[in-house]
């Protein structure tokens, strides 16, 4: 099941005045959608809301909404923070079955740009793709994609179907689309064409 358990209220008053009384009592407005069931409007209280946000599951991971004795799988979406303050200001979340197959962008990491072949030739690393979309089960929402650049050398392009998926899960596009290219910098280029010519 989700580690994250938010305890929402049903909110009343739905529109702007409605989110700024939410927030005026310390809490944090939300709206509830999907499934057969018409969109609810909610709120979490603001201490408990920002401690789920800010373990890093909350966005994009299968997450237990309770309300009373009654409990729901849900999936947070989207956020929506203040500008300034940076705090928190709204939030989406979408009722979906334990198991069921969902589409979400999953954010893409590299690993060992240290020992990168192409990296410590001089090259640079073009990311096309920063997320990636991913059909997948709600109860098996990926963490992370993690690229190993290690044995990348310049010129190389990296494609999805160089990652690894977790089981039951697969990119949400059928085809094989670029992720990154290990690309010569223009000092790499440079120093291969820069030749001195000795005269006799």
């Amino acid at each position: 099941m989700a580690e994250i358990i938010l305890n929402v209220e049903i909110r009343d008053r739905a529109g702007t005045g409605g989110s700024r009384e939410t927030r005026r009592q310390g809490k944090i407005p939300g709206v509830l959608y999907g499934g057969p069931k018409a969109p609810v409007n909610i709120a979490v209280k603001g201490n408990e809301f920002r401690k789920a946000l800010y373990t890093g599951k909350l966005l994009g991971h299968l997450v237990t909404l309770q309300h009373g004795d009654e409990k729901q799988s849900v999936i947070a979406k989207a956020v929506q923070f203040h500008p300034v303050t940076d705090e928190p200001m709204h939030f989406d979340l979408y009722r979906v079955d334990e198991h069921q197959l969902i589409k979400i962008e999953i954010p893409v990491h590299f690993k060992n740009q240290d020992i990168s072949v192409g990296l410590k030739k001089g090259g640079t690393l073009e990311v096309i793709r920063h997320t990636v979309e991913l059909a997948c089960p709600a109860d098996k929402i990926p963490e992370e994609l993690l690229i190993d650049l290690a044995s990348h050398d310049i010129g190389d392009v990296i494609r999805i179907s160089e990652v690894k998926l977790p089981e039951g899960v697969r990119p949400a596009m059928d085809r094989d689309f670029v992720i990154a290219n290990l690309k010569a910098s223009a000092a790499s280029q440079s120093n291969e064409g820069d030749t001195t010519t000795v005269e006799a």
